[in-house]
């Protein structure tokens, strides 16, 4: 009796398994929303998370996070003078019969050209610097030469460098220095002076008459030195010295004259003023167009410190597969989910202007899921969180919780219609197995009491 109990609600259990219970083989994954999740950074940037890839036929789909650093370099702004040394010594060749006057007036106009480029808030005045060929005037005023006022106007500036004249014996630096100040304008916006010359300064404003001495030394110095503290962005280029080591015939010890460039100028580590650029003639153009225009630009709209973490909800770690497509190809990321807080975590240290990073990763259903998420909506993720090091230094955090979203359907198990055969069979079995265990019940159970 009691076995046959069993049997029928066995085949009652599996009848009624075969029509609920899902299975992989069976069940359908969809996306319901494929939203994109956007944290604005900054003006122009962003980080997105969305969906990339569907294979709905292997369960299967693939997300991508990516941060997209989109401001555009800022141009330089306010004004600027070039101090354009035109001794006679710019004339000297230094390449087959392109002298160094060449190739600094060839790339001066390049710098101009290209900060003045689409640019309405720049202005570029010239001024050159030698000495007087009126020796009277020597260590004055007028040993420098306004070659350009303030403009805007490109084409103009590069006829003015173009046409400055190569004369003047020896070098008074201070005299182009202090020129070159009288003719910005007294608006609070910044001040460049860059200083183009080939020439260890010789004589200074009101010097004591001795070349190459300390007091033209001191004076020059001095002068750099004022003009950093009045808030002056000052870069100095030096070429054409081809023995630092030999001594000026004028001094009465052996200074040489690499000491009075590092009194005058410091090093390039350690600069008296601004920026210093001691270098050889043939890298003339690489600092003057790469160099010294990339430190009139302001500074560069880097993102920094950046960290995603993409949380999932648990239902999303018990029952699919979690996988990268390929490792990030800017920055780290963890190697797997971390298991405490369900979590991948994404480091960037550094994301440039125009620069994008991207991974992605897929979740793949697996095949012992639980049926129980058969039916509702899936969130594929719980929510990003992100921080980061603005443009201005500043940490900024943000979040989001918005996420495409899945579904998985059983499709409904289709009986044999009633009135078929095996519907018939089936419920025979049933009906008869009821029948006879408790027909053989009574029976029994008549014969117990007899």
């Amino acid at each position: 009796m009691k076995k046959s109990v069993l049997i029928t609600l066995f085949l009652i259990l599996i009848l009624i398994s075969n029509i609920s219970l899902a299975s992989y083989a069976t069940v359908t994954m969809t996306v319901v929303e494929e939203p994109v999740c956007t944290i604005e950074i900054g003006e122009n940037s962003s980080f997105e998370k969305r969906l990339v890839e569907k294979n709905l036929n292997n369960k299967e789909v693939t997300l991508q996070l990516q941060v997209t650093n989109e401001e555009t370099s800022l141009q330089p702004t306010g004004e600027v003078m070039l101090v354009i040394d035109n001794s006679q010594s710019m004339e000297d060749i230094v390449e087959g019969t392109t002298t160094r006057e060449d190739l600094v007036i060839e790339s001066a106009n390049t710098l101009v050209n290209t900060i003045l480029e689409g640019n309405d808030n720049l202005k570029v005045g010239v001024v050159s610097f030698s000495t007087n060929a009126d020796v009277s005037k020597e260590g004055t005023i007028e040993d420098a030469n306004l070659v350009s006022d303030l403009s805007t106007d490109p084409q103009a500036l590069v006829s003015a460098i173009s046409n400055i004249q190569y004369t003047g014996p020896r070098t008074d630096l201070q005299s182009g220095l202090s020129l070159a100040t009288q003719y910005f304008t007294e608006e609070d916006n910044n001040k460049y002076i860059i200083v183009l010359t080939d020439g260890i300064p010789n004589v200074a404003l009101d010097y004591d008459g001795i070349y190459f001495s300390d007091d033209v030394i001191n004076k020059t110095k001095a002068e750099l030195q004022s003009l950093g503290t009045a808030g002056y962005n000052v870069i100095t280029m030096l070429t054409g010295i081809s023995d630092p080591d030999s001594t000026p015939g004028t001094r009465d010890d052996d200074k040489t004259y690499g000491d009075i460039i590092e009194e005058v100028f410091g090093t390039e580590e350690n600069p008296t003023v601004g920026k210093f650029y001691y270098i050889q003639d043939n890298e003339i153009e690489q600092t003057i167009t790469n160099d010294i225009y990339n430190d009139l630009l302001p500074i560069e709209q880097v993102l920094t410190d950046i960290v995603i973490t993409d949380y999932f909800p648990q239902e999303i770690i018990d029952n699919f597969e979690f996988a990268y497509v390929s490792e990030p190809n800017i920055g780290t990321i963890s190697a797997d989910v971390d298991t405490e807080s369900n979590s991948i975590t994404w480091t960037i240290s550094e994301l440039q202007p125009g620069e994008t990073a991207t991974v992605q990763y897929t979740l793949s259903l697996k095949e012992n899921f639980d049926s129980d998420i058969v039916g509702p909506i899936l969130d594929t993720n719980e929510k990003v969180d992100i921080s980061y090091t603005d443009f201005n230094g500043e940490t900024v955090e943000d979040t989001s919780d918005v996420t495409p979203k899945l579904k998985l359907t059983e499709p409904p198990v289709k009986l044999p219609a009633a009135g078929t055969p095996i519907m018939i069979a089936l419920f025979v079995i049933v009906v008869g197995s009821l029948i006879y265990s408790f027909a053989r019940f009574n029976i029994l159970d008549k014969i117990m009491k007899h």
